[in-house]
């Protein structure tokens, strides 16, 4: 029987009420509840989510945080924001970066402090009525970050974000990152979920880089076996703008991820450097996405993924040029690596491409560990299930080493290591 989303309005009013949101917001939410029922579950190529309970009944009242907080004596003057159970628990922003108009501070701080920044941005990446998944978080979504870095600033500490998940409801997480014109940015996010029992967590991250803008994204997602994730990293870069990614999919559970960029205006750039590992049974399906939609931008995309026991691991790359995008370039490459006889992995690439002035082109592959670099490895006395791992991390490293917080390239290694020691 179909939930009645609407019973949940007048929780989510007060929800709102209490938040201190500005009207527009609590229309966006009650009409994207609206919306649950009435739209579709997208569909995703070679992949089958459909029975996943990605809509659980969303829980209202705040999770009270563990205390399982960073150790604060051993972190310097950088920019950081720490949630825990969706509760702010610490921010940080050097009185530079203040001065410069820098803004990074929770979702619902900004939206009292900045109502109209942030509504000029909200949902231009990700709207509500896209699909069922996009209705569900906007009506729900219950914690998150903005983060705006003004015209011509240039930042040469990252941001860092932290989300320690550690509650038993649905986590919601919105992120909104905007770079002004000609601003140049890093930003860092982990969400650390390995000890949580959330049922599922609907993670939704907006960049949005004006002219000139220069971002750089970086994620590390690391939830627990019994959360189901469903991750949609969106960016919308304009006129000779440059938006790249690199994330990594380091999950226990079944994930979804969906990672689009859409090259909106001439010039416009965005890389994006995927790595996943599937252990266990699990399902992890991942779309990688550039739409090139003004001519002379240029898109490219790296995923490389690992595999081991019964895991299942797709990645559908998909390059579109539109007609009318002339001097598009759009590459993309997909390496999977499987080290099991029961490992299942779909490298599916696909290329839309409406427009004859242009460059594309793919490259797919899934096979096993290289029998001579493991031959090197174990004739220099390393036992065979080390040199395996070993060949795995440099497999991957593309995306380690693309980590500008220390922190949390350690923390990408001791998940690659810890989800490998199942072999």
């Amino acid at each position: 029987m179909a939930k009645d989303w609407t019973a949940y309005q007048d929780s989510l009013k007060s929800f709102s009420e209490s938040k201190g949101e500005p009207d527009w917001l609590l229309v966006n939410r009650i009409e994207a509840l609206e919306m649950i029922s009435e739209k579709f579950i997208p569909r995703v190529d070679r992949f089958d989510y459909r029975d996943w309970e990605l809509f659980p009944a969303p829980v209202f009242n705040e999770e009270k945080a563990n205390g399982n907080v960073p150790d604060f004596s051993k972190i310097g003057n950088e920019p950081l924001l720490v949630q825990e159970a969706g509760r702010t628990i610490m921010e940080q922003l050097p009185n530079e970066l203040l001065e410069q108009g820098v803004i990074f501070t929770d979702l619902f701080t900004a939206l009292i402090k900045y109502p109209e920044l942030v509504k000029k941005y909200l949902f231009q990446a990700v709207p509500a009525d896209e699909n069922k998944l996009t209705a569900y978080h906007t009506a729900f979504l219950n914690s998150g970050l903005f983060l705006y870095v003004p015209k011509n600033v240039k930042v040469d500490l990252p941001f860092a974000a932290e989300f320690i998940v550690s509650e038993t409801a649905p986590l919601i997480p919105h992120i909104l990152i905007v770079g002004d014109t000609n601003a140049e940015f890093t930003y860092v996010d982990h969400f650390n979920g390995n000890k949580s029992s959330a049922p599922i967590a609907s993670i939704v991250t907006e960049v949005i880089a004006e002219s000139g803008a220069q971002i750089h994204v970086q994620g590390m997602d690391a939830f627990a076996e019994q959360t189901l994730v469903y991750a949609n990293r969106r960016g919308i870069a304009k006129r000779d703008a440059h938006i790249d990614w690199a994330l990594a999919v380091m999950n226990d559970g079944n994930t979804l991820a969906d990672f689009t960029t859409k090259l909106l205006k001439q010039g416009a750039t965005s890389d994006a450097k995927i790595v996943a590992l599937s252990t266990g049974d699990q399902l992890q399906g991942i779309v990688t996405k550039v739409l090139n939609l003004a001519s002379n931008t240029t898109g490219h995309i790296h995923q490389h993924g690992a595999i081991t026991q019964r895991g299942t691991l797709t990645f559908n790359g998909i390059g579109q040029i539109i007609k009318g995008a002339r001097f598009a370039d759009a590459q993309q490459e997909t390496r999977i690596l499987a080290l099991s006889r029961e490992a299942h992995g779909d490298a599916n690439p696909i290329l839309l491409i409406d427009e004859n002035e242009v460059q594309a082109g793919h490259a797919a592959s899934i096979g096993q560990v290289d029998q001579d670099d493991l031959y090197y490895l174990m004739s220099r006395g390393i036992q065979k299930e080390i040199a395996e791992r070993l060949v795995v991390r440099g497999f991957l490293g593309t995306v380690i080493s693309a980590f500008s917080v220390q922190s949390v390239e350690r923390e990408l290694v001791e998940a690659i290591e810890r989800k490998l020691k199942r072999l």
